[in-house]
């Protein structure tokens, strides 16, 4: 049986993840893939990153960190997490520890000491059930367990520095290697910044642990998703008009 299933049933969290899984069905869909594919994975994979670092409250101009200036140490780790995510997918579901570990190596590096990366400092246990929740599970909708996965990271902060980023990659592994989101298009990170102060609020709410704090997680997550899909749209257009 799957242990998150009754999560489902919370109100209004069903509708919600079906409406967002429309939209990343349309997004697939977006003409631009057909010829332009990677160039609309390259530019999603930028923006997400960018995304992932400002939540860390390292925000900088999209234009600057495409043209190689901005040199923020954070920002520099979110981009090195994002350009590792397609050599992670097929560990994910084996050793979900050890890509957690790496992507802290990744993330952190010269934020903290060399010591602390991919260190545990905290949620051990925690972390133990949630790798047992990812190891082999393909009953569980992906975008519940990824949105499970993101929220305990993002609560548990087990890895020092920017924990956060870690947590937002280790969600879109999930989306990504459970098929959902096979070539790793949808902004997840960018839907979350734009509704910035919904997804403190939420992530905070879900730490409380009560029905009403994990359904209103849920529904950011949905409308997060939402809003990363619809991105791919932007970017699609965009590539379409400049060839």
């Amino acid at each position: 049986m799957d242990p998150l299933a009754p999560l489902l049933d919370l109100a209004e969290v069903a509708p919600a993840f079906a409406s967002a899984r429309e939209a990343v069905d349309a997004a697939h869909r977006h003409r631009a893939l057909r010829r332009h594919g990677g160039q609309v994975a390259a530019e999603a994979s930028l923006r997400a990153a960018v995304a992932s670092a400002a939540l860390e409250g390292n925000t900088y101009d999209l234009d600057e960190v495409r043209g190689g200036t901005v040199t923020d140490p954070v920002v520099q780790g979110a981009l090195r997490v994002a350009e590792s995510l397609p050599g992670l997918v097929d560990l994910w579901p084996r050793a979900p520890r050890q890509v957690l570990a790496k992507l802290h190596v990744l993330a952190a590096r010269g934020v903290v000491h060399d010591h602390d990366l991919g260190r545990l400092i905290s949620g051990a246990e925690r972390i133990d059930a949630l790798a047992g929740l990812v190891a082999g599970n393909e009953t569980t909708p992906p975008m519940l367990l990824a949105a499970v996965v993101h929220a305990e990271l993002i609560t548990l902060r087990p890895f020092a520095g920017p924990a956060g980023v870690v947590a937002r990659a280790a969600a879109r592994l999930t989306l990504t290697a459970r098929g959902f989101d096979p070539r790793g298009l949808v902004m997840v990170e960018v839907g979350h910044q734009n509704r910035e102060p919904e997804y403190l609020g939420s992530a905070g709410a879900y730490a409380t642990g009560t029905p009403d704090g994990v359904r209103s997680w849920l529904r950011h997550y949905a409308a997060a998703v939402t809003v990363g899909a619809e991105e791919i749209g932007v970017i699609g257009d965009s590539v379409l008009a400049s060839v």
